[in-house]
């Protein structure tokens, strides 16, 4: 109740105007590229560089050599300088299928044999790798088991009961060294069942459509993957289980799966034949592994794919893209349809890694000037880094240790400063592939490079923050392109709630009244110098509202960074005074 004054007297009353604005929904990075394991195709958010490790794991080995893929290393660069999510596109060369439990190997079967599988898991990771074997020695071991692959153990069968327990094992274990991944209990084959085995597990699996305007992943199966390894492929049902007695009934009690252990088979997919890593990567169609392939290409598993795929801004959310292992100067057809989905979004950057290992500046600048937008960044030089997985000293390409100064800057700072400098842009490096004097550094940012300098004591520092943009404007520079990103990513989303609502004052004050908080916020937090937003009657005149349209402009004065720092030191003769 409105507290009033009855009597005379003095109401002192308290009126909080306070209250924050509910802030944007926050998105991460996303990255495309080869990992060692995972789901091919399938872009996957993962919040942690454990969880990036569990799905598409680490190094891998391609004849006497053990390598790690550049994504990996820009994922743990991410997340270990405080990024929080992270959506990664898996890509691969050649056709890539999962593996199996299925009948020509060993089989989840119930009492009356191998010959009718009651029950067939496949793996979510796709590759042959993933292909367990199903020959044992003395201790138990899998031939072909590996930490990269799994095998799966029924325990507990109970025709009494119609329940049995599943446990996921990783591949490398053996009879009296367990190394248990998943335990699913009390499972069961009746539908009707709360322990549905498809519904605990999982059964659904997706399929990428490219012949549509919008490709698009069709989704195949009932439940949602609770496993993170394996999902239900076939299954033979058993239908209310139990009779009206509440005893199981003979025609299905043969069907529970007998306690049994096996492996995984029938997966194909490899890695490419004399692929290049690291600073050896000289040919378009051999970078780690991946050729560069067709911008239009259907199959689901390659870069062109899944270019297309995080097209859709409906249903993939990042605001910073990153595909190291992909060379402008190698693929450039693949990075000009990179930039073309950046320019049609408009709410991501994407880092551009120009020119492989070991070339002059005048071919890199070179390669920049053909480049002309605000939504994507190059760095330079390449860099010396430790591989956190193998341990080895490797050379990437700048976006891969970008990615976590990226990350940085946004924790320590907001999207809107510059990540660079001193303060944000160190770099945890062993070194850069060579020492930039000013004059490079010049030279570099003249051609909208953004240098990577190593200074005595610092080490390699990214000393630069322009976009690729030719035109003079406050767009040539990261620190306001992400701005915008991050103000339009906000406004959308208060602008959606309003889609069909009452073309009214109501709603166009309803309109304001989130805005101007946010955008107060956001000059509070050092990243506008002004604003103004006008959404009234001026901009919603009756020919507008007769169209069903509403009109909101939004004008910004974005802050600028201090990047040319003029400090004049004046010597005077004795007994001179200084200004005041």
């Amino acid at each position: 109740m409105a507290e009033t004054l009855i009597s005379p007297g003095v109401l002192a009353r308290e009126n909080d105007s306070s209250f924050i604005t509910q802030g944007p929904i926050t998105v991460g990075a996303a990255i495309i590229g080869p990992t060692a394991k995972g789901p091919v195709g399938i872009p996957t958010v993962v919040t942690s560089y454990s969880e990036y490790q569990n799905k598409f794991g680490t190094t891998f080995t391609s004849g006497s050599n053990i390598y790690t893929y550049f994504t990996s290393i820009a994922a743990y660069n991410y997340f270990n300088n405080g990024g929080d999510t992270l959506l990664v596109a898996r890509v691969v060369s050649g056709s890539y299928t999962a593996a199996n439990t299925g009948t020509t190997g060993q089989t989840i079967s119930g009492s009356l044999g191998s010959t009718n599988p009651v029950l067939v898991l496949e793996t979510l990771s796709k590759g042959a790798d993933q292909n367990s074997s199903s020959s044992l020695d003395i201790s138990g071991s899998l031939a072909s088991g590996s930490v990269s692959n799994i095998r799966y153990q029924i325990v507990n069968s109970n025709t009494s009961s119609g329940t049995f327990d599943l446990i996921i094992r990783q591949g490398n274990d053996n009879t009296n060294q367990n190394i248990i991944l998943e335990s699913w209990t009390n499972l069961s084959l009746d539908p009707f069942s709360p322990n549905f085995v498809s519904s605990l597990i999982g059964d659904q699996t997706y399929t990428y459509v490219g012949t549509d305007i919008t490709p698009y992943l069709q989704l195949s199966g009932s439940y949602p993957n609770a496993s993170k390894y394996v999902r239900v492929k076939t299954v033979t049902t058993t239908p209310g289980y139990f009779d009206n007695n509440g005893v199981a009934k003979v025609a299905y009690t043969a069907s529970i799966p007998i306690n049994s252990s096996g492996s995984f088979i029938g997966a194909v997919g490899t890695l490419q034949a004399g692929a290049q890593y690291y600073e050896t990567i000289l040919d378009g169609n051999k970078a780690q592994g991946i050729p560069s392939g067709s911008i239009a290409d259907t199959d689901g598993q390659g870069y062109g794919s899944m270019i297309n795929l995080l097209g859709n801004k409906d249903d993939y959310k990042y605001n910073v893209l990153f595909t190291p292992g992909l060379i402008d100067s190698l693929q450039t057809g693949l990075i000009s349809a990179i930039i073309s989905t950046a320019q049609n979004r408009q709410d991501f950057i994407f880092i551009d890694d120009l020119v492989t290992y070991g070339q002059t500046i005048a071919t890199i600048s070179t390669k920049a000037l053909a480049r002309n937008t605000s939504y994507a960044a190059s760095y330079w030089p390449w860099v010396q880094t430790q591989d956190p997985d193998s341990g080895q000293n490797v050379w990437v390409p700048a976006s891969t240790i970008i990615a976590g100064v990226y990350a940085y800057n946004d924790k320590v700072s907001e999207p809107w400063f510059a990540p660079a400098g001193i303060n944000r842009g160190g770099l945890s490096v062993i070194r850069a592939e060579r020492k930039l004097s000013q004059t490079d550094r010049d030279t570099l940012y003249n051609n909208k490079i953004n240098p990577i300098a190593t200074f005595p004591g610092q080490g390699p520092v990214v000393y630069g923050q322009k976009t690729l943009q030719t035109q003079a404007s406050a767009l040539n520079r990261v620190n306001v392109r992400r701005l915008l990103i991050a103000l339009k990513s906000y406004i959308s989303q208060v602008a959606n709630n309003l889609v069909f609502e009452q073309n009214t004052a109501t709603t166009r004050n309803n309109f304001l009244a989130q805005v101007n908080p946010y955008l107060e916020s956001v000059q509070q937090r050092q990243g506008l110098y002004a604003f103004k937003v006008i959404m009234d009657d001026t901009n919603n005149t009756a020919s507008v509202i007769d169209q069903n349209q509403m009109v909101g402009q939004i004008y910004i004065q974005p802050t600028k960074t201090a990047e040319f720092i003029y400090l004049d030191f004046n010597i005077t003769p004795t007994g001179a005074t200084f200004p005041a």
